[in-house]
């Protein structure tokens, strides 16, 4: 990578820490949330929202794995046939 496109990675890190540190200090009110009978501790909105984040970011490329392997294997098999 050269020089001008680790610029503009750095610019936009830097731009994407400054919304997510934006997000945080907006969102201080404290909620619990509810599904199927269970209650959760009252946490700030943020954290829930980061915690969706980090849930998000390591199950897709779980998934995007798993397709892959599926698509493979359906090549293998009709390689054969």
């Amino acid at each position: 990578m050269g020089r001008v496109g680790r610029i503009f990675l750095g610019m936009i890190l830097v731009v994407f820490t400054l919304a997510v540190i934006a997000f945080v200090l907006e969102n201080q009110q404290g909620v619990a949330l509810s599904f199927l009978g269970w209650t959760s501790a009252e946490f700030p909105v943020a954290v829930f929202v980061g915690l969706a984040l980090i849930v998000g970011a390591l199950i897709g490329p779980f998934l995007g794995l798993l397709v892959r392997l599926a698509g493979r294997r359906r090549v293998e098999a009709s390689k054969r046939s």
